[in-house]
């Protein structure tokens, strides 16, 4: 058995108590060296059902990639620029590998870059100007998905996790009232976590051109890539080949045989289908006005 495994079939086996303390003493020495980390890289900041998880996942292969810490944990974001800003920069940069550690991976690997990815970074309006206080010269990267694909496949997900009882079609008509006064909320108090903007946002997450305008203004546009998850499902090596590129990772081809294939029928109701799209239509245009493209939809 990998040392890896065995320290994985350990955590199984402790009480739940032993591991939240082990996690706070890990926490507390890792915070208390916050200024021997410099955090993240790169961010790949959503959108939600766009790829996030299966980029972060595939980037962990390549050599040159850092874990989050501790790399058992295997964390995708400590969620620190919605959630935790009140634990404070040290707390988030303790996530991260010290420069002495980064300066021995570099060694035997040639380079050593760490990162986070966050689907609600790209969606929650407060985190592109507080990622960029904090990480001036990291590389963001966003993942862009037919926003109706994109809302059946959400809706799913929240069914699936027991948090939805409405049908897509009601959850749909109920989206503004769910939503009402978050964004108001958030506003107002720094550390609030909206579980309706994050969940419920079927149809408002798929309005893309404001959501990256943010990001463009807080980091400019050459820190910012934006591509297509359906590129990402097509041609998996090839997307992630520009992603490496654009981060600074010697190009590997690590998809290998995995490879998502876009789905062009939503499964939905036709009707509501077209109504979708017909919603869409002006977000599209206001997209590719952004981005000095044809609609990519």
């Amino acid at each position: 058995m990998s040392a890896s495994r065995a320290v994985a079939t350990a955590k199984t086996l402790l009480p739940q108590g032993v591991k939240d303390v082990a996690e706070r003493g890990i926490r507390t020495a890792t915070t208390a060296t916050g200024r021997l980390r410099t955090g993240p890289d790169f961010l790949l900041v959503g959108t939600k059902r766009g790829g996030t998880t299966y980029t972060w996942s595939t980037l962990l292969g390549h050599p040159q990639v850092m874990p989050t810490v501790p790399a058992a944990k295997n964390l995708k974001s400590p969620h620190y620029f919605y959630r935790y800003t009140d634990r404070g920069p040290d707390w988030y940069l303790g996530h991260f590998p010290t420069r002495a550690a980064r300066r021995r991976h570099a060694e035997r690997h040639g380079a050593a870059l760490a990162f986070e990815a966050s689907p609600l970074y790209l969606f929650d309006p407060r985190v592109a100007e507080r990622a960029h206080r904090l990480l001036p010269a990291a590389r963001i990267v966003v993942l862009l998905r037919d926003p109706v694909a994109r809302a059946v496949s959400h809706h799913a997900e929240r069914t699936k996790a027991g948090v939805e009882t409405l049908s897509f079609a009601d959850a749909l008509a109920a989206e503004p009232d769910r939503l009402a006064g978050e964004l108001e909320r958030m506003a107002e108090e720094p550390g609030y976590y909206s579980r309706p903007w994050d969940w419920y946002s079927y149809r408002t997450r798929g309005e893309y051109a404001p959501q990256l305008r943010r990001w463009f203004d807080a980091y400019g546009r050459e820190q910012v890539l934006v591509m297509r998850s359906e590129d990402l499902y097509a041609d998996p090596d090839a997307t992630l080949g520009r992603l490496q590129e654009f981060v600074g990772l010697d190009p590997r081809p690590l998809a290998g045989a995995k490879r998502n294939r876009s789905r062009h029928k939503t499964g939905i109701d036709p009707g509501l289908e077209a109504e979708l799209r017909a919603h869409y239509e002006p977000h599209h245009r206001e997209l590719a006005d952004l981005l000095g493209t044809q609609p990519w939809w």
